[in-house]
C-alpha cells in the first residue's frame, strides 16, 4: 500500500501521513515523505499547518529526522507528532525532543505517553501511563514500563526491570526484591540516584548521545551504563 496523506478537516488538527512500509518504498525517507506531500492543496487552502507522520515500520534516525525538517518547512509545515507501532522507531524521534506516540497493536489503539490513564499489568509488565511527579512514588511486584517522565522528588522501583519512555531525573530502583540480573532502561538516564538490587550509583552527568536510548545494568557488583538494545521497550 502506498504512504497516505489524510488532510486535516477542522482548523486546529494535524495533517497525518501513513508512510507506505519500509520494504515496499522506493527511496529514503525524505523522498517518500516529499512524493506523499504532493497531494496537499495550495497553501492558502490548507485548515492546518501541523503533521502527525505515522511511521510504521521505518525505524527513524536522528540524521533521517533533520532531513525531513527543510522538507517540511519548504512546505510550511511543522511536526507535531511521530507515531509508531514499535518503541525502536521513536527513539531519535523522543532524543530530539519530538512528541511521540506509541501504537500499542495488543491494546488495539494507541496509547499517548503523556495521557494519565494509570497502570496497566500485562505479561509480567506493569504499563503506567503518565510522568511522576516530585513526591509519587511508583513500584510494581514484576517490570514496569513508564509512558512519561520521573522528575526530579519522584520515585519509581520495581522487582524486575525499570523501563522509562521519556526522561528519567528522579530515583530509581529495579530489582528492589534483590533481582541482580535486573536493568534500568530509559531514553534519557539523568537520575539523582540508580539502585539496582543492593547496588547503589548516582546517575551520570553529561548529556546522553542523539537517538540513543540508555541502560544501567550491573557489572562485577558495579552499576555501569552503556547503550541499551533496540527492543528495550517491548515486554520479554
Amino acid at each position: 500500500m502506498a504512504s497516505q496523506l489524510l488532510l486535516a478537516t477542522a482548523t486546529g488538527e494535524p495533517h497525518r501521513l501513513r508512510l507506505a512500509s519500509a520494504t515496499s518504498a522506493a527511496g529514503s525517507l525524505v523522498a517518500e515523505v516529499g512524493y506523499a506531500l504532493g497531494a496537499l492543496p495550495p497553501r492558502g487552502e490548507w485548515l492546518s499547518e501541523e503533521l502527525v507522520l505515522a511511521c510504521g515500520d521505518w525505524v527513524l534516525t536522528v540524521a533521517d529526522l533533520r532531513d525531513l525538517e527543510p522538507l517540511l518547512l519548504e512546505r510550511g509545515l511543522r511536526l507535531a507528532r511521530v507515531e509508531a507501532p514499535a518503541p525502536e522507531a521513536l527513539v531519535a524521534a523522543a532524543s530530539l525532543g519530538l512528541v511521540t506516540q506509541l501504537q500499542r497493536p495488543a491494546e488495539g489503539a494507541a496509547s499517548a505517553a503523556n495521557d494519565p490513564a494509570g497502570p496497566t499489568a500485562a505479561q509480567g509488565l506493569t504499563i503506567h501511563q503518565g510522568t511522576l511527579r516530585s513526591g509519587d512514588h511508583l513500584q510494581v511486584e514484576g517490570s514496569v514500563l513508564l509512558l512519561g517522565d520521573v522528575n526530579p522528588g519522584a520515585r519509581i522501583s520495581a522487582a524486575g526491570d525499570v523501563r522509562v519512555w521519556g526522561r528519567l531525573r528522579g530515583v530509581a530502583h529495579a530489582g528492589c526484591q534483590g533481582n541482580r540480573q535486573a536493568r534500568i532502561v530509559a531514553l534519557q538516564l539523568r537520575p539523582l540516584q540508580l539502585r539496582i538490587a543492593e547496588a547503589v550509583a548516582r546517575g551520570p552527568e553529561d548529556l546522553p548521545p542523539l537517538g540513543y536510548a540508555e541502560q544501567a545494568l550491573l557489572v562485577a557488583d558495579a552499576i555501569a551504563i552503556e547503550p541499551a538494545e533496540p527492543i528495550w521497550g517491548l515486554p520479554d
